[in-house]
């Protein structure tokens, strides 16, 4: 019997013992999922910026009935235009081979193909700090002149800048995150509480890209539509960063 009574008696202590956990848990569960009032605010932030980084891409594009005839004219083209850039103080290693191709280039027919010959196209491209170049009319000239097209012409961030210019933009979205929650809430007769979360949503920056002075084509420009000496002028840009923020509500 007295081993019975002290089975009874062990069960029951367990019982009581998982019955008072669950409680505790219970507990624990409604503190820790009790709702919170909380507020969600986005903040924006536009400021202007001066690129430090221009980039300007030169394509030159011969035909030939053959391909070494269209090869060779087209390295003439490329020397005069880098012996040019070269004249304004750029480098060799300044100037960069982007891509180099020469292909057949054919006419279809329901009959078949006819050859049209062959076209070989070579990309340059001069990358420079804007401040030692502020003049950037010479330098579209000086590929142009010699024969090549202008693809377009980059205004960009150093990475330095972007990093800078990014803590900025987002300094100030949050400013206007926490103006924006806290006249919510102080409207409703509330008082903004503690910082729940904050989280970027956007922060907008890519290269900003013209075709020159007079809106040029995507295409390329050719030789002849330079009838003067190019003027092209940089300017500030606009970047953007936004974020989202969460706030307690006392």
């Amino acid at each position: 019997m007295k081993k019975i009574d002290n089975s009874i008696k062990i069960t029951g202590m367990i019982i009581a013992a998982v019955i008072v956990l669950a409680l505790i848990f219970i507990i624990s569960a409604n503190i820790s999922f009790e709702d919170k009032k909380t507020i969600n605010s986005q903040g924006e932030a536009v400021i202007s910026v001066m690129p430090d980084i221009v980039v300007i891409n030169f394509a030159v594009e011969t035909t030939g009935n053959t391909s070494k005839e269209a090869k060779d004219e087209n390295a003439e083209i490329v020397t005069d235009a880098v012996d040019s850039l070269m004249g304004l103080g750029f480098e060799r290693k300044d100037i960069e081979t982007l891509n180099f191709n020469i292909y057949e280039e054919f006419d279809w027919t329901e009959d078949g193909r006819e050859s049209l010959g062959f076209k070989a196209t070579h990309n340059i491209r001069v990358k420079f700090d804007a401040e030692s170049q502020p003049e950037l009319g010479p330098i579209v000239d000086a590929g142009v002149d010699a024969g090549a097209l202008l693809r377009y012409i980059n205004f960009e961030l150093s990475p330095e800048l972007e990093s800078k210019y990014k803590a900025q933009a987002l300094e100030l979205a949050g400013n206007d995150a926490r103006l924006k929650a806290n006249a919510i809430v102080s409207g409703v007769g509330g008082q903004l509480g503690k910082l729940v979360s904050v989280s970027e949503t956007n922060f907008e920056y890519q290269p900003w890209r013209a075709y020159g002075g007079d809106d040029m084509m995507e295409a390329g420009v050719a030789v002849n539509d330079f009838k003067e000496s190019t003027s092209i002028q940089i300017g500030e840009r606009e970047i953007t960063g936004r974020i989202s923020v969460v706030y307690e509500i006392r």
